[in-house]
Order: structure tokens, then sequence, then C-alpha cells
């Protein structure tokens, strides 16, 4: 009775139903407050269930307790394995899931590499130094399983623009190939003088890959070990990304991801302020030269523009104070 009620509530009143099946609305609405008292009770049970196995074992799952609550009162209609994951949550309960990090730069491949040329390089213009790399993305299937998808990112190293962008299932070399074709049709037709600079990545040393770069006249640039500061630019947009602009969000589809990297990428192009351009935002750096309004300390640019303005010869190298003449120069070696 109360199924059809429930089922046909505007076409089936409750003082027809009461009369067809021969019972009084009291008896109807008794029925139902003894129903809902005891739904009430079996929640506050599990609930309870579950404080107590968490006293004894902090770190259990939350599957893993409803598999003992099923099995342990199996006799007794317990509730079902999706509400009692709804009590934990409700009450604070679920114990936040653990993801791992998938490696997503695989250099053990035995293609050949390419040296660093960005070292001493600091860029004075768009399109002079392009840095690349690929970063995970968690994709819930529900509350305990998940998988990954994986974002390809280019930045332009001077404007800090994300001019190429691709989210893939997997780390085939098909979507770094479509971000890099992203960023290629913004200089169709420039004359560039432009590094890309990457990781030892399968994916950057594959045929496709460096025959497409040097079809534009890019040269290409690699870091030489796997630290992170040989990459660090692209290293900081990953964490933009993920950690700023996509920050607390939920995936439950490749679609999704996707939808909400074109609303970041987006936003950060063309509104967010970036402390390296002075708190412009990199599309107002595109028709910009010289140096960069850096908002923060380089130590790095800053040894790079004293050993430059020294305009000596290779082989003569600064020396402390201390050891070395007034200048603190070693004479040439071959003078």
């Amino acid at each position: 009775m109360t199924d059809l009620h429930a089922e046909s509530a505007t076409e089936c009143h409750v003082a027809e139903l009461c009369g067809l099946f021969g019972v009084s609305k009291q008896a109807y609405y008794q029925y139902d407050e003894d129903a809902a008292l005891a739904k009430a009770a079996k929640e506050a049970f599990a609930l309870q269930y579950a404080k107590g196995i968490r006293e004894v074992d902090p770190g259990i799952g939350g599957v893993k307790l409803w598999t003992m609550y099923s099995r342990e009162f199996a006799c007794d209609k317990p509730i079902c394995r999706d509400r009692f994951c709804r009590i934990l949550h409700e009450h604070g309960l679920k114990l936040r899931l653990k993801i791992r990090k998938p490696r997503t730069t695989d250099s053990t491949h035995g293609l050949p590499t390419y040296p660093n040329l960005i070292k001493d390089f600091i860029p004075t213009a768009p399109n002079q130094l392009w840095v690349s790399d690929i970063t995970y993305i968690v994709i819930m299937d529900d509350e305990y399983r998940y998988h990954f998808c994986y974002l390809s990112l280019i930045l332009d190293a001077y404007t800090e623009e994300i001019v190429g962008w691709s989210v893939g299932p997997t780390l085939d070399t098909t979507y770094p190939l479509e971000a890099l074709r992203m960023a290629l049709r913004r200089i169709e037709g420039k004359k560039i003088n432009l590094i890309h600079h990457s990781d030892r990545g399968c994916q950057y040393v594959s045929r496709e890959y460096v025959n497409l770069l040097k079809d534009y006249g890019i040269r290409i640039s690699m870091t030489e070990t796997g630290d992170p500061k040989d990459n660090a630019q692209a290293e900081r947009i990953n964490n933009t990304m993920k950690n700023e602009l996509l920050k607390d969000k939920v995936f439950r589809s490749i679609q999704d991801v996707i939808a909400a990297v074109a609303v970041a990428v987006d936003f950060y192009n063309n509104r967010r302020p970036h402390m390296s351009i002075g708190m412009k935002a990199p599309a107002e750096m595109v028709e910009s030269t010289g140096d960069r309004d850096m908002r923060w300390h380089s130590y790095r640019l800053e040894v790079i523009k004293s050993r430059d303005n020294l305009d000596i010869p290779e082989n003569c190298l600064p020396l402390p104070a201390c050891q070395g003449s007034p200048s603190g120069l070693r004479p040439p070696v071959n003078p």
C-alpha cells in the first residue's frame, strides 16, 4: 500500500487506498511512522557499529566496515552498502582515499635525446622558448575506485601563456602531439627563433614529435637528469593547474576534465595575474619584449645576468675574492 501511494501519490489518495485495502487512515500513518523509526534505528546502530570498529582499527576502509557489518548481522536485514557509506560520509567517518601517483615520464626508451639548450637562456620575447610537460588528473569511478587521464601542456616561457594543451586517456604520443599542433597554429606564417624544452620522456623523443618540431625549424632541448628543476616552469604550471585552477574538483569522466581544463586555460591566459610578468595576465604580454617585470627574486636570473655582464672569455672563471687578484678573476689558461 505504501509503495502504491509512493508511485502515484497524485492519483491514489490515502483515503481511497485505505478504503480499498480495508484499513483505517490512523493505521496507515502509524505504520509509516513505525517504518521511519525502524529505519532510523538501523542507521543509528550501523553508525555505532562503525565507530566501535574504528576504535580498534582506525584506518579500516568503508567497504571493509560494511562487509563486516553485513556478515555479522545478515539475519537482521542489514542496510545496503551505499546507505552505509552515506552514513559514514555524513558523520565525517570516511577515510581520505589514497591516490597512487602514476609515472608520466619514461626515459628508459633508448631513443636519441637532445642536449639542454636553456641552462643559461633567458627569453626576451614571445615564441623564443616553449616548455612542455605531462601531468595526471584523477577521475573517480565511484567512492572507492578511480583511474587517470593525462594533461599535456605547452607554456610560453616569456609570456607565461599556455599555448597548447590536450587531455588523453593514456600516455600515448597522440595527445602531446595534439597540444603541440595547437601551439604551432599560433606561429603559422611567423618568423621565429624558437626552442622547445621538455623532459626526456618517450613522447618527446618519438619520431612523430621530433619531426614535427624540425618541420617548423624549432630547436629541441631536453633535461639531462630527472631533476624537476631542469624543467621548473613546466612543473610550476602543472602545480598551478592541479592545485589552484582545478583544486577540489571531482571528475567522473574524461569529458568533465576536458571541459574544466578549457575553462581553466581561458581564465589563466586572459584574466589571472602573474607575478613573473608584473601582475599582468599572460595574454597582455603577447606584444611585449625585453626584461619582464618580475615581482619575485630569481637567483638563477641574477647569476646568468651577472655572468653576461662580465663579458669575459669562457676560460676566465670567477674565483672567491680571497683566492685571486682584486678583480676576483683567474688569468686566461691560454694567454
